[in-house]
């Protein structure tokens, strides 16, 4: 098998006081936190379309960094691309990938031929998987490149496309299973309106509830037991997305009994255009019980569009990962790269690089979350800030002793009253000293 990245040695932890750009500064996959090794609390993962897909081209301009891995041809380009991958994901030490179905092999001029196409591919994803030990973290079907996914696919005008979509799934949900795969996604990239004017908004929803239960269905019959993950966006490509953020999905999956057999997978960035904090995301998925899996990057808030930056704000990773420790930890689920490299950043050195900063980011958040929990001011804060509703009044209200009429006289009775200071500044000053040591 060739070497595709021979400048680029295995990645290394080198600690905090290493000066290589080809080191892991924070990441120590075998260090123990909390009683797992680092690694098992992150679950890292490789997203294949933008790291063995994406050339950094955009709308103004062609791509920046060639793929083709040496072959013209799509399919031999392919394979090329799967041994590339594999020999990626074993010098940064990832133990899983993420996959579309068109990421891994080229669409032909039918679905019978494209089908043919997967299987071979996923023939020699297993074999590299078996010499590798390295497995996907989930799979999914790309329902929004191809033009006949212009009008959406499970919510398209179309029922032949509904049906392509159906058949495009199917196959995506045997990959799955065949592969190992722990999850599957649906991302609905064009599920959604440009304008109501031409929209059957009821129908539309309708049958992307029905398409969620047929995949259910089948994928249960072919013995695939993972959760399947909604991934939330507001906008873009469409307008308005049907799965706006966590809790528009969420009541989504209740409305259409949906919600044993789904959870999220909440993507920074896109909680980002949805005028969230990742935090939030993470926050509502998990106090619903819908907590999932991660894509990990970041967006400018200057730019205003999905820009799937490499996350390198610890911040962010900090009060990710108190999330995430306090959802109990990934089960299916796990930290994918959802992320490329800006255009400017034209090397296959630079895209290591990329995941080293990501990766470290991450680890710097697992430890500051461990120890965001270990000083538990934050914790005791909150619990205070709402004692009130542990006793008395308040615990009459929780356990619904009390009406309108009950309530109006305690008020009557009291006057007016007066609450606690919510002390944000201290509270940011006490996360500042817990991560920095002050």
């Amino acid at each position: 098998m060739p070497e595709f990245y021979a400048a680029i040695p295995a990645v290394a932890y080198e600690g905090p006081g290493g000066k290589s750009p080809l080191a892991f500064h924070f990441y120590n996959p075998d260090e123990q936190i909390l009683g797992k090794p680092m690694k098992a609390h992150l679950r890292f993962a490789m997203s294949y379309w933008h790291t063995m897909c994406a050339e950094g081209a955009d709308m103004f301009g062609v791509g920046t960094l060639e793929k083709s891995y040496g072959h013209a041809d799509p399919m031999a380009s392919a394979y090329a691309k799967a041994e590339a991958a594999f020999e990626f994901m074993q010098k940064l030490g990832l133990e899983f990938y993420c996959f579309h179905d068109r990421d891994i092999a080229p669409e032909a001029d039918n679905l019978r031929e494209t089908n043919a196409r997967l299987d071979k591919i996923s023939d020699k994803l297993l074999e590299l998987q078996k010499s590798t030990g390295i497995t996907p973290l989930w799979g999914t079907a790309n329902l929004f490149s191809n033009p006949r996914y212009q009008n959406g696919a499970a919510s398209s005008c179309s029922p032949e496309v509904f049906a392509f979509a159906a058949a495009q799934v199917k196959k995506a949900l045997e990959l799955t299973v065949k592969l190992g795969g722990q999850g599957f996604v649906f991302w609905g990239g064009r599920e959604g309106y440009e304008t109501l004017l031409n929209t059957n908004y009821a129908l539309e929803q309708d049958n992307i509830a029905r398409l969620f239960t047929m995949a259910r269905d089948y994928a249960r019959s072919i013995g695939f037991q993972g959760p399947f993950y909604i991934e939330p966006k507001p906008k873009e490509p469409m307008k308005h997305q049907y799965d706006y953020d966590a809790a528009t999905a969420i009541g989504f999956l209740r409305k259409y009994n949906l919600q044993d057999d789904f959870r999220m997978n909440i993507e920074a960035n896109h909680a980002t255009l949805a005028g969230h904090t990742f935090q939030h995301e993470l926050r509502v998925a998990r106090e619903e019980g819908f907590f999932g899996s991660i894509d990990a990057n970041i967006g400018d808030p200057l730019l205003g569009w999905d820009t799937d930056q490499f996350p390198t704000n610890v911040y962010d990773a900090a009060l990710a990962m108190l999330e995430v420790l306090n959802a109990g930890g990934f089960t299916a689920g796990g930290l994918n790269f959802d992320a490329k490299t800006r255009r400017a950043s034209n090397t296959f050195e630079d895209l290591f690089r990329a995941y080293i900063a990501g990766m470290d980011a991450f680890a710097l958040g697992l430890r500051m979350a461990a120890k965001l929990r270990a000083d538990g001011r934050l914790d005791e804060f909150v619990k205070a800030r709402y004692a009130g509703y542990e006793t008395g009044l308040g615990l009459d209200i929780v356990r619904g002793k009390m009406n309108l009429p009950a309530l109006e006289a305690v008020a009557l009775e009291k006057g007016d009253v007066t609450t606690t200071s919510g002390r944000q500044e201290y509270l940011e000053h006490v996360m500042n000293c817990v991560m920095f040591g002050c």
